[in-house]
């Protein structure tokens, strides 16, 4: 059956037959054959098949979703069972939020697979963080909050947020000089997962204090907030290593710097059974070492 599965699964990653054939050595009629056979055990049509590519059907979609979680749960017991310390390999999914996993996570994964070639990976970036077992990701990155249980989670990153503006407009607009002004001020919000709309949290000792902004833009993409930040359209609440370069370089003045807005540290969260998988082990291994060296302002 695991055979089955593995066959299915790169049959529906290539999407063709020929490629299907080269990878594994036999004639695309061979493939063909094996296709009907499996279809035939069970019971129904995994394919949609036309001259030149073949279309998953629905049956097909939810067999190869869970095809690729099975086969890394088949791969994470062995490496239990064998305590394997060896070389990364196989299948790795990646899912990570739209604008941290482009800037990021994605040539985070290109530097990993050059240094681990016989790992294969793939990256979904997604609004909102996506449940792991259910679309059989090996790894998510998330930030702020921990995992349910179930899970398990490593910090990859600190990630210290900043108030900043730019000149721009400071001179049209005045500096705020305290917490409470900031409500007088345009606030480009970002908002992210279910964060509430319009609220930036700061830390005061023990308490937190929510303070309400105002803002006439707003977006879920970081880069297209610091843009409008960048042409003095208002106040950003940013990570310290997305505008460290702005800042130095004056296009960016930070603003209230001894204000503590609540950190978002940056979490690596995994299923339990995959713990001592060689490949998810070392892909965080490897984003520790990574953002170690993140741009910030010291």
């Amino acid at each position: 059956m695991s055979q089955d599965l593995a066959f299915f699964n790169l049959l529906a990653r290539h999407g063709n037959l020929a490629a299907t054939a080269r990878e594994l050595g036999i004639t695309p009629p061979a493939v063909s054959k094996r296709l009907a056979a499996l279809e035939q055990r069970l019971g129904v049509r995994l394919v949609n098949r036309t001259t030149r590519s073949l279309g998953l059907t629905p049956e097909g979609e939810l067999y190869f979703r869970n095809a690729g979680r099975i086969l890394g749960d088949i791969e994470a017991l062995e490496a239990q069972v064998t305590s394997s310390r060896g070389q990364p390999k196989g299948l790795l999914r990646v899912n990570a939020s739209l604008g941290f996993g482009r800037r990021y996570i994605g040539p985070a994964l290109a530097a990993f697979i050059d240094q681990f070639p016989e790992v294969e990976t793939q990256l979904l970036l997604s609004d909102h963080p996506l449940e792991l077992a259910a679309h059989g990701l090996d790894l998510g990155i998330r930030f702020g909050t921990l995992p349910d249980a179930g899970y398990h989670a490593r910090r990859i990153a600190s990630n210290r947020r900043l108030l900043c503006a730019s000149p721009l407009y400071l001179e049209r607009h005045g500096t705020p000089q305290r917490l409470s002004e900031l409500g007088q001020h345009n606030c480009i919000y970002l908002w992210q997962n279910d964060s509430i709309h319009g609220v930036w949290d700061f830390a005061e000792g023990s308490r937190t204090r929510s303070i309400k902004v105002r803002s006439n833009l707003s977006c879920n993409d970081g880069e297209v907030a610091l843009n409008w930040a960048l042409e003095g359209r208002g106040i950003l609440l940013r990570a310290e290593w997305d505008i460290a370069r702005y800042v130095r370089s004056g296009r960016l003045r930070l603003i209230l710097p001894d204000a503590q807005p609540l950190p978002a540290d940056v979490f690596a969260v995994y299923a339990e059974q995959h713990h001592l998988s060689a490949k998810v082990r070392h892909f965080i291994d490897f984003l520790v070492e990574r953002f170690a060296r993140v741009d910030s302002l010291g």
